[in-house]
């Protein structure tokens, strides 16, 4: 019983996430690395919904913005997903890790978003 108990609690933490206004979730994952610069335009209604995305799971992260273009592990369970926002070196062969704008989204040691940063993005030039 006590077993039962903990998966219960194991499995309640975080929350499933909900439709984000206006962010074209779909779009998002057909852009890996940012490199058809499609990701840009989400951006606006990502970093407005951002609120949204503390407390989530990483499974509903993934399943919302695709696998991470990066991912670091850190101290304990600690992690980072890296989403890359517009084109950068990333694009080239191997996927380098590149200095281009990207979403950061820290998960804590229960595997929740626990910290949401956006770099700001480059204007484009016409």
């Amino acid at each position: 019983m006590a077993i039962l108990a903990g998966c219960t609690l194991l499995t309640g933490c975080g929350h499933a996430l909900p439709q984000l206004p206006g962010f074209d979730a779909a779009a998002w994952r057909a852009d890996p690395y940012a490199c058809h610069d499609q990701r840009r335009v989400a951006v606006p209604a990502l970093t407005q919904s951002k609120e949204n995305l503390y407390e989530a799971r990483a499974d509903d992260v993934t399943a919302l913005l695709g696998p991470p273009d990066e991912e670091e592990l850190r101290a304990g369970t600690e992690k980072v997903y890296y989403y890359y926002l517009q084109p950068g070196t990333q694009c080239n062969a191997h996927h380098a890790r590149s200095g281009a704008p990207c979403l950061s989204l820290r998960f804590g040691p229960l595997g929740t978003v626990t910290e949401v940063l956006t770099d700001p993005l480059v204007p484009t030039v016409p």
